[in-house]
């Protein structure tokens, strides 16, 4: 079993919409700056936690040339970890890891991610959200990324569009559907 995580699946826009997400997550309790450092947190090859200016940060996912993981911060010893992909294919995925977090935290940044999914310009394919890592964000990437016929089951909830979401309900005709705008349903199981 993997560790609870929400990944985010969007278009590559023509322009960075970093900042508006910081914006938006920041909304939800949710900073990209460590609130005591003053500093962005990267984490590298080896895991250390390496400071540097958000703007800087910024100018380094805008470039889309490899893969970061960064922290958000909740409180300054709550972190949540954020693994940021382009994909040459013209995807953008963020997964954020929610393991170890309380219910109430783990609530807000999947209330952040969503607000995000439908606030932020750049059109998203799908949000996947299995807080107990029933499967593998992995998994998720033959359904999403290249229109598979594979498809993981739905754990807690997932935002999609078409032709996925039309794919989803077939396989699973018993998930709960709701529309919430910008092209984007709400897919749950029945017993949540």
């Amino acid at each position: 079993m993997a560790d609870g995580f929400i990944r985010w699946y969007r278009e590559s826009g023509a322009t960075s919409v970093f900042v508006e997400q910081v914006e938006l997550f920041q909304a939800h309790g949710i900073g990209l700056v460590h609130p005591v450092s003053g500093a962005a947190v990267v984490l590298d090859v080896e895991g250390e936690h390496v400071l540097m200016p958000p703007d800087e940060l910024g100018r380094l996912l805008g470039l889309r040339v490899a893969s970061l993981t960064m922290d958000w911060w909740i409180s300054q010893d709550v972190d949540v970890v954020d693994t940021y992909t382009y994909e040459p294919w013209g995807c953008e995925i963020q997964t954020l890891w929610v393991d170890g977090l309380t219910s109430e935290q783990a609530d807000s940044v999947e209330a952040a991610v969503l607000a995000a999914a439908r606030g932020l310009p750049t059109p998203t394919r799908a949000v996947i959200v299995d807080r107990r890592g029933r499967c593998d964000p992995d998994d998720w990437d033959a359904a999403v990324l290249h229109d598979g016929e594979v498809l993981p089951a739905v754990a807690d909830r997932v935002l999609v569009r078409d032709p996925l979401k039309g794919k989803l309900l077939r396989s699973s005709p018993e998930l709960r559907s709701e529309e919430i705008g910008a092209g984007l349903t709400l897919l749950s199981p029945a017993r949540l």
